[in-house]
């Protein structure tokens, strides 16, 4: 059996980007049923990518009711509708296998990542004292993406000096606003810059000084994305929303590195559930973005533990 339903989650405080804010987070969750037992995953419908509450739910109920994960990676693309299916099968099949996830996939045992915390964007006083906050934080993840940049990461350095510094424009620059930047960033000791420009406009990278590694977001999606992003990224961000779930981020992971690229693993802002796939691919990582938990008000019964050592790989009454 195959069942869907609608969670909300409040958020901690207003996330914003640069393309809207939000006050909860709204997911969709699924559950198989088999034998007596029940496996569940979590996915994030993504509206930049056409995706609605709505068409997510009906992709997932109408999948053939005994599909596996093979068959499932031909039955969907890659999508948010995929991932929550795609844990959902693999947490089912541990259950009834007495394994854990990692056991099955051919992983070596999982151990916590040191995960960055997000700064939403805002005016650059409320950031400077988001950066304070937090400034005990190993690494702050920055949300920007407007023409007028500089003052925000100017006062979040200064109200962090001590951490690692990582930026998302959220494809909210242009060239021109990039280059500018760029020489600040190094002097301000940025570490990376996720998807600086729109992933139609990313050609422009292409013979761009990048003094800063670059790493593609919502240009890279699966394996098939790899080709185009040569020449223009440094490293690739693997989200399961994206990928369709562990399966193919699995296999990312593997195919970017063999092609070269940094890997980093983030995640949309979600509860614990939709993380803990995550987790196992985030397993040596140069950057893992899994602070979706950190971000709510309140998160699944069985929580991921985050602790001074990072985010920890879930116990099996969360998943897997």
């Amino acid at each position: 059996m195959i069942e869907v339903s609608r969670d909300v989650f409040r958020l901690a405080q207003v996330f914003t980007i640069s393309r809207g804010s939000r006050t909860e987070a709204r997911v969709l969750t699924a559950r198989v049923t088999r034998g007596g037992v029940t496996g569940w995953g979590e996915c994030v419908p993504y509206a930049r990518y056409g995706e609605t509450l709505e068409s997510v739910a009906s992709q997932i109920l109408s999948l053939p009711e005994d599909i596996d994960r093979v068959g499932l990676q031909d039955a969907l693309p890659p999508c948010a509708a995929r991932f929550a299916m795609d844990a959902a099968l693999w947490d089912v099949d541990a259950k009834q296998s007495g394994k854990r996830v990692w056991e099955l996939a051919g992983l070596p045992q999982p151990g916590p990542e040191i995960t960055a915390y997000t700064l939403s964007l805002d005016t650059p006083d409320a950031m400077r004292a988001q950066a304070a906050k937090h400034a005990h934080r190993p690494l702050l993840k920055i949300k920007l993406g407007t023409p007028d940049d500089m003052p925000r990461l100017e006062a979040v350095r200064a109200g962090a000096p001590g951490s690692r510094i990582i930026v998302d424009a959220n494809e909210g620059w242009s060239a021109e606003v990039y280059a500018d930047l760029a020489p600040h960033l190094v002097r301000l000791g940025v570490a990376l810059v996720e998807q600086p420009l729109p992933s139609g406009e990313d050609d422009a990278l292409i013979g761009m000084d990048r003094p800063v590694p670059v790493c593609a977001d919502e240009s890279c999606h699966d394996r098939a994305s790899l080709p185009a992003l040569k020449g223009k990224y440094d490293m690739v961000n693997i989200k399961l929303d994206k990928t369709g779930g562990l399966t193919e981020a699995l296999a990312l992971r593997d195919a970017a590195r063999a092609e070269g690229f940094g890997i980093m693993v983030g995640c949309m802002v979600g509860s614990s559930l939709a993380m803990a796939p995550a987790v196992l691919v985030a397993q040596g990582a140069a950057v893992t973005d899994l602070d979706g938990p950190l971000l709510l008000a309140e998160d699944r019964e069985t929580p991921l533990r985050f602790d001074e050592a990072g985010v920890h790989p879930s116990e099996p009454g969360l998943w897997g």
